[in-house]
């Protein structure tokens, strides 16, 4: 299935995509895709429902955040081999986590505000995992039953705050809007293999990051096996899980978004996004 939430923003509903693309009103299943209802079975009552029952829904209405009131978004750091290459670090003997803000989060294809005093905002096209039920110290064989799904997330970041202001990633990470995520979650029976997905990025029409899954470091289902040793997933929680080569930093000379830019992005099987960039006013 692809689950999505669409409206305006702050009074999103749920939906669904149909098999002929056309977008599905949930609300008489479920109330929203949040992390109570997830935790209370809405992606089995979603599955037991008849698509062509229910509502159709206008084509060029706003789609929102796949999941409204994100607890915890957990981010991992330089888990593609080519990527850590183009930045000149060295491949990570354990995964890399940081935080990103959950009120950063948006739409898939909603505005995104470059921050104040911002010098170096940039770009990250990643796979999203949306956990499903809780996870506690589990083993990496039984992973990914604790996954709800998956969908596109851009990460963006501020390269300046993240690496030269000091302290944690976090800093350049959690800006408002800094995390556009969908267009749909889309439930692992459709993913025939989560570690061979296709990923672009374009920038203003011109591809700039080109990359696949297969060249995470750390996989799927190590991922969410391993962050759950140290601290407790609960449904609703989302973890991105890094990005592929081709990152404006990685350029030469360095590239960073401007008042303006346009960016499209988009994995295989999980849908596009398309934002359009502008510059902090106050």
């Amino acid at each position: 299935m692809k689950i999505l939430r669409f409206g305006a923003a702050g009074a999103e509903k749920p939906g669904l995509l149909d098999k002929d693309g056309t977008i599905r009103d949930l609300s008489g299943v479920v109330s929203d895709i949040t992390p109570e209802t997830l935790k209370n079975g809405a992606i089995a009552k979603i599955a037991a429902v008849d698509p062509s029952t229910l509502p159709a829904v206008d084509a060029g209405v706003r789609l929102g955040p796949i999941v409204e009131g994100v607890r915890n978004f957990i981010a991992v750091g330089l888990n593609y081999v080519d990527h850590a290459h183009e930045t000149g670090a060295a491949i990570p003997s354990e995964p890399i986590l940081f935080n990103k803000a959950p009120n950063c989060i948006v739409g898939p294809n909603d505005t995104v505000i470059i921050p104040k005093n911002s010098q170096k905002t940039d770009w990250e096209v990643e796979l999203a995992i949306v956990i499903g039920k809780t996870a506690s110290y589990i083993e990496e064989a039984d992973a990914l039953s604790y996954v709800a799904g998956f969908s596109v997330c851009h990460d963006v970041s501020e390269r300046a705050f993240q690496t030269e202001r000091g302290g944690q990633w976090m800093k350049g990470k959690g800006s408002p809007t800094f995390g556009p995520l969908g267009p749909w979650l889309v439930t692992p029976d459709e993913i025939a293999d989560v570690q061979n997905l296709d990923m672009f990025l374009d920038l203003n029409g011109t591809r700039a990051q080109t990359g696949n899954t297969k060249t995470m470091i750390f996989g799927v289902a190590h991922l969410v096996a391993y962050i759950s040793q140290f601290l407790q997933l609960d449904p609703g929680d989302v973890i991105t899980t890094g990005t592929p080569p081709g990152v404006g930093m990685g350029m030469k000379p360095p590239r960073f978004l401007k008042d303006g830019d346009s960016v499209r992005l988009g994995i295989t099987g999980l849908g596009e996004q398309q934002q359009t960039f502008r510059a902090y006013k106050g």
